[in-house]
Formats: C-alpha cells, structure tokens, sequence
C-alpha cells in the first residue's frame, strides 16, 4: 500500500493507493472512525450496481451500520437541488452529527457528496472513495467541494477536507473507454504543470496508458497523487501554488458551460482547454513552438475529442464569470516549459477568441 500524506491543518489526512482495497475499506476505516458507528455510502447507480457490494461488505463486516444513497449521475446534477434531495435523504434515515459521509464515485459524487457533507448539521466528516481517474488523481483530494450554476461551473461551494482518501485501481477496471481517457488529460496536466518526466511517459508509453496496462496506470496514479497532495499542502485555499492546478480549467470550464454539460465530458473539456492554454501560451511568447506542439500532441494522441461548436465570444463571456476571474481580469494558467507554469492574467481578448478558433479547427 502506498499512503501519501495530505499535511493540511488543523487535521492532516492521507490518501491510501492499492489494488484491492475496497476489500479493507472497513477495516482501516474502523481504525480512523472509532466513535462513528452509521456510514452514509453516496454513489450513482453504475458504480453501486458493480462495486457497491464489495464496499459494504467491508464496512459492514467491520462493524458499520452501512446504508447506500443514490444520487442521479452526470455533470448536469451538479446542482444545489441534488444537495437538497440528499439531505432530505439523510434526515429521513435520522443521521446525527456524528454520521459520516462516504462519496463513493467519479468527481460529480466527490464534489456534491462534500459539499452535503460540508453542510448538513454544519459539517460532519467525509471520506473520499474515488472510482475514476479523474477523481482518483484530482478531485477526491484536496477538499475542494462544490456545484454548479447555469452561469458557470463550480461557483458554489466549500473548502471540507476529508478524513481519509481510499484510491482502489481496480475499480478502474470496468470504466467505460471515455470516461477512462477523460480522465487521463488530468494525469497529463500533472506532468506539464510540475513532472516532466510524469509528462514524457505519455509520450514514451501511450500505448501501455490507453490499454490500461495495471502497472503503468497504477504508477501514473501515484505520481499524480504525490503533485496534488504537495500543491494542497503548501497551499490549501488556492491563494498562490495550487492556482497551478487550474491547468486547463479555464477555457475547459468556458467550454463545459456553454455547452450546457452535455457534449463534453470534465476531462474532455480540460483537454481542449491544456490544448488552448499552450497554444496562448505560444502566441503571446511564454512558451517555445515545439513544447506547445508535443503538449497539443501528447493531448490529442489520447483518444478523439468531441467536436467543439460554440462561439469564440461566447467562450469569452464566460470567462468573466469564472470563479478564477478576479477584479475582471481572467486568469490563465500557461505552461513556459514542460514541467512548469506561470499564472497570467493579461491576455489578449484577440488571442483568446484565436484560441478557441484553433480548436474548432483541430476538431474537425
């Protein structure tokens, strides 16, 4: 078992890596959770209908008093009514103050089972049990929750770390080919924002990646999680280093909204969005021609990516309402070689709206 530590305060917590480890999940939570008897599993029906069992046998087996409540999945149930319906839920099945909340899948059930968790009787513990790769090497850890408005992604929300991250790679086993190569682009983020070598492992061993070779994938996930983990530790509330993880996130984010969160899956739109980045990144002279090219390339030789249809200007309002605008200025995070980044906040309105055209193109 790998355990990586997550040293924020005033309670730092680890993420535990392992095949396998759905099967221990009882046992080592039993150890953290000593005075919490009634665990509250928060999933979509995909993951409980193939992993669920497993999971509550351990918890039960254990000693917890386990129940299951499902939420709708998708990116477009991200919404503050599903927070409500969920703790209608709970206070229906009478959890107190010291419940725990386990969000049990992809980073839609990490955020929203968080956010419940940050929330209900003003805030009862959570453990983070990701079943994607997204959320396995990015949203689970960190402790960033939150929802979506129609006017943006993620723009409510909390900060409420959780007690403990369980990362079981075999559940990786049965996610379908997109969402698995969705959530590669976050594993690929990682390398180009802080681990080259993290980065040329996509370029030396794609092959390997996409066929989900177990060693591989479980060293990408490692490694990434090592990233996330230090960022979140030196800086918690995203005030300086951890704005390095919004890689991507800008123009994706832009992207995801406008799009209704229909077409594009997170990791998808984070993906046009690394591609846009290093292409702005080029233009306004922060990044050589060739590192922007193998950026776009290591992106692009993951899988085909949905068609990108929407309006430059478009895009472009977007971007003043995101959560990462501040006193009207957007803020994006390219890349000035790879393994490092720089935030920067006065690009051109021309090179954006050039941006977002050269990705229209790439998707044709």
């Amino acid at each position: 078992m790998v355990a990586i530590p997550v040293n924020v305060k005033p309670r730092p917590y680890e993420v535990r890596i392992e095949s396998r480890l759905l099967d221990k999940a009882g046992e080592i939570l039993r150890s953290l959770l000593s005075g919490s008897s009634r665990l509250f599993v928060v999933t979509v029906a995909p993951v409980r209908r193939k992993w669920a069992k497993k999971l509550m046998g351990s918890l039960r087996g254990a000693g917890f008093d386990a129940e299951v409540i499902e939420m709708p999945e998708g990116e477009r149930f991200k919404r503050l009514a599903t927070v409500e319906a969920l703790a209608e839920k709970l206070v229906a099945r009478e959890a107190d103050r010291n419940a725990v909340i386990v969000a049990f899948g992809g980073g839609v059930a990490g955020d929203v089972a968080g956010f419940l968790a940050s929330l209900y009787m003003r805030g009862v513990d959570v453990v983070q049990v990701p079943t994607t790769v997204l959320a396995q090497v990015d949203a689970a850890i960190g402790g960033k929750t939150g929802v979506n408005l129609k006017t943006g992604k993620n723009l409510v929300g909390t900060f409420h770390q959780p007690r403990m991250v369980l990362i079981d790679p075999e559940v990786l086993s049965t996610l379908p080919e997109r969402e698995y190569r969705a959530g590669l682009y976050e594993v690929l983020k990682c390398g180009v924002i802080g681990n080259a070598g993290l980065f040329r492992q996509f370029e030396e061993n794609r092959e390997a990646i996409v066929k989900r070779d177990r060693a591989t994938v479980e060293r990408l996930i490692v490694e990434s999680v090592r990233l996330k983990a230090h960022v979140v530790s030196v800086d918690e509330r995203e005030n300086g280093l951890r704005r390095v993880l919004n890689f991507g996130h800008t123009i994706g984010h832009a992207l995801e909204a406008e799009t209704g969160y229909r077409t594009l899956l997170h990791g998808e739109a984070v993906g046009w969005g690394m591609v846009a980045a290093a292409w702005i990144a080029g233009e306004v002279g922060k990044l050589d021609r060739e590192s922007a090219r193998r950026i776009r390339e290591a992106t692009l030789g993951l899988g085909k990516l949905p068609k990108v249809e929407v309006r430059g200007g478009n895009i472009v309002r977007r971007l003043q309402a995101d959560k990462k605008t501040r006193n009207g200025r957007v803020h994006f995070v390219l890349p000035t070689e790879i393994g490092k980044v720089e935030v920067v906040s006065d690009v051109p309105e021309r090179v954006v709206l050039e941006a977002v055209a050269e990705l229209k193109k790439l998707s044709k």
